[in-house]
């Protein structure tokens, strides 16, 4: 696993020490977190009693070395816009916010790491599996 881009639930496992999660940390040459999970993240923040412990847990995550932030452009928008459409023409949307993470991982080649079954409906994401450790294209 060269790059992963993790989804907001895979982080929230390696806070509680999930071990697959760090076991595909550990092999990643970079680890990619959306300026979307961030956002989900501050937000479920927010709902807890540990708001800025957790805004510095998660600024000190993402100032590794080995983390990059990754931003929407117009070449996400684009892959965006062709795998909400796909999803849409068989009748299996995902959530938005999924459906953006997916083009960020396609748009950059990285294994998404998440727990969400949801995204192996998009066809051809890298898919990080959660029992075995790998990888593996829908």
């Amino acid at each position: 696993m060269n790059q992963i881009l993790l989804d907001t639930n895979a982080y929230s496992a390696f806070m509680a020490g999930d071990e697959q999660v760090l076991d595909a940390l550990s092999q990643a040459d970079t680890t990619l977190v959306s300026v979307i999970v961030i956002g989900e993240l501050l937000a479920g923040f927010r709902g807890g009693s540990r708001l800025q412990a957790n805004r510095r847990q998660l600024a000190s995550f993402v100032a590794k070395p080995t983390v990059r932030t990754v931003n929407v452009g117009p070449e996400t928008a684009e892959i965006f816009g062709e795998v909400k459409d796909a999803l849409r023409r068989v009748g299996t949307p995902i959530p938005i916010a999924d459906v953006w993470l997916a083009a960020q991982a396609m748009e950059s080649g990285a294994v998404v790491v998440t727990y969400d079954e949801h995204f192996t409906r998009v066809p051809g994401l890298r898919l990080w599996d959660a029992l075995g450790g790998g990888s593996s294209s829908s």
